[in-house]
């Protein structure tokens, strides 16, 4: 085979229950791949050939599946990868066969082998490709390598050099010793207490901490005291702040309520009120204070304000009612008499019909009442007769039919009902002949047909049949009973079962006074009977009284005839 694909490894996260990976990639024997589980923490653990999984398509050039014996967990990444042993084992002995099945397996082995190495160069630290060092090589013993780490020189290149942190105690205590390059020490002074510091070159007893040439701060202990002394400082601070804002936050929740649907009988905190404490009545009558005892409006309500615009708007007649002439007139009305009339009107029914009356419709009924012809014609109302009438019609039967009369539905008819068109056709409708046949549909087996007719249903389906022309809109008629149709004009093809009557009707001019019956046979004026078995270029026979088809071969017979073959029709004919 050619190998045309670099992988080498296939990585697949673990769920707890799938057991097959594949890989994608050819091997020659099992233990040529390697199997690791890594868990969440980066812990690797390789996995046993046949003891934890067992692997497929061993040779098959686009791979198989490692099958495991149980599920990898999930958070677990499954690892599969090619680890082919760094071994040529195809052997070619002098003037054997040179198969070219072998040859092409050992150079694939090689090939496999060469990807296997790039895919684990490619996972170290190396350098970039124009990037440089003069050695990667250590000659630094084992002893001299001990216990320390690898590092770079000031050149940039690879070294060995003492452990970072190698704790060396406070500077007090080192007094007796030299410290070398990468000395962890403690400062002892008060200035420098527990400050933390690194040995940056070699330093002879006796040299000073603040010696920058030899010792580099790491840990500001003393600054990090001062700034933990401060956040304290500034935390209680803070503390008496907030606490502070409480109280102030609690003043002010105290004196204002927020919004209520309804006076509150104690504070937010559930103590007793305070005097001055406000609140908005959701409602929308505005704010409300608490004045020790009761909560009061602190601006109008809605109806006073409605009041105020009232009032507002009748400025100029309080001016006019401010005028010497009323003002005399007002006097006029507090007379004793006058004030023991308007306690007569002050009663409630009064006062109820009073405000009826007071309606702006009444009153521009009122002001129209108020002219010279409709006086005139009042004055007319008022003699004996005309009031007898309406005395007449005030009778409690009379009145509940009007109030029947003046409901709003009924007064909406009426105005509609008063429209000039309308006037004129009941006009027209008020002849004798029309009253006698309304009359006549007065019937209660009549309204209550019609009735039925006003359902919503039935007139939809009527305005459906009310289209424009001869009821275009009916295409499909079916009725069964009897059709009483005085004028029908039916159009395409009509089919009638049953029996059509046609006591007056008249086919093109001819007149049809019943029913003909139409009879069958051979006799003159008959209609002829045909019977079964009448084909295209057949004789016909009388058979009684049906005529029926016979062929020539049939005619023959019936004549007694000898049928002739086409030969010796022939022979007879030339003789």
């Amino acid at each position: 085979m050619t190998v045309s694909s670099t992988t080498t490894k296939n990585s697949y996260s673990g769920n707890a229950s799938t057991t097959t990976f594949a890989y994608g990639f050819k091997i020659f024997a099992a233990t040529d791949l390697t199997v690791i589980l890594r868990s969440a923490t980066g812990a690797e653990t390789v996995q046993t050939l046949t003891t934890h999984y067992t692997v497929s398509n061993v040779g098959v050039d686009s791979g198989g599946n490692v099958v495991f014996g149980s599920a990898p967990a999930s958070g677990v990444t499954v690892v599969i990868r090619r680890n082919m042993a760094l071994t040529q084992s195809t052997d070619y002995v002098a003037n054997d066969p040179f198969p070219a099945a072998t040859h092409e397996d050992a150079l694939d082995r090689l090939t496999f082998i060469s990807q296997q190495m790039q895919e684990e160069m490619n996972r170290s630290i190396k350098l970039s490709r124009t990037n440089t060092m003069t050695s990667t090589e250590f000659t630094t013993s084992a002893a001299d390598r001990a216990s320390k780490i690898l590092a770079f020189d000031t050149s940039g290149e690879l070294a060995v050099t003492q452990e970072l942190g190698t704790y060396k105690g406070t500077s007090a205590t080192t007094t007796t010793a030299a410290f070398v390059e990468r000395d962890i020490i403690k400062g002892s002074t008060t200035a420098q207490l527990n400050n933390i510091y690194i040995c940056v070159a070699a330093s002879a007893i006796g040299d000073v901490l603040t010696d920058t040439d030899h010792f580099a701060l790491i840990v500001d202990a003393v600054s990090a005291a001062t700034s933990a002394t401060t956040a304290t400082t500034k935390a209680s601070e803070a503390a008496t702040s907030a606490t502070n804002a409480a109280a102030s936050y609690d003043s002010f929740d105290d004196r204002y309520l927020g919004a209520k649907g309804s006076d509150p009988s104690v504070d937010n905190d559930g103590a007793s009120l305070i005097t001055g404490a406000l609140y908005f009545k959701t409602d929308g009558s505005g704010m409300k204070v608490y004045n020790g005892s009761a909560w009061k409006d602190v601006n109008p309500s809605d109806a006073e304000l409605a009041n105020i615009v009232t009032l507002a708007g009748i400025s100029d007649e309080i001016e006019d009612l401010a005028a010497a002439a009323v003002i005399a007139d007002m006097a006029l009305l507090a007379d004793a008499d006058v004030i023991a009339d308007m306690a007569l009107l002050a009663t409630t029914d009064v006062i109820a019909d009073m405000n009826t009356l007071a309606t702006s419709a009444i009153v521009t009924d009122l002001n129209i009442l108020a002219t010279t012809d409709i006086v005139a014609d009042m004055a007319l109302l008022a003699t004996t007769d005309i009031v007898a009438d309406l005395n007449t019609l005030a009778t409690s039967a009379i009145v509940t039919d009007l109030n029947i009369l003046a409901t709003t539905d009924i007064v909406a008819d009426m105005a509609i009902l008063a429209t000039t068109d309308i006037v004129a056709d009941m006009n027209a409708l008020a002849t004798s002949d029309i009253i006698s046949d309304l009359n006549a549909l007065a019937t209660s087996d009549i309204i209550t047909d019609m009735n039925l007719l006003a359902t919503s249903a039935v007139i939809a389906d009527m305005a459906a049949l009310a289209g424009d022309g001869a009821n275009p809109n009916i295409t499909t008629l079916t009725a069964s009973g009897e059709i009483v149709a005085a004028s029908l004009d039916i159009s395409g093809n009509v089919d009638i079962d049953g029996v059509l009557e046609a006591d007056a009707m008249t086919l093109n001019g001819t007149s049809i006074t019943a029913t003909a019956t139409l009879a069958t046979g051979i006799s003159n004026t008959n209609v002829a009977q045909f019977g079964a078995g009448v084909a295209d270029d057949d004789f016909l026979r009388v058979n009684g009284t049906t005529i029926e088809g016979r062929s020539a071969t049939e005619v023959a017979s019936d004549i007694g005839a000898a049928t002739l073959d086409d030969a010796t029709a022939l022979s007879i004919a030339l003789g």
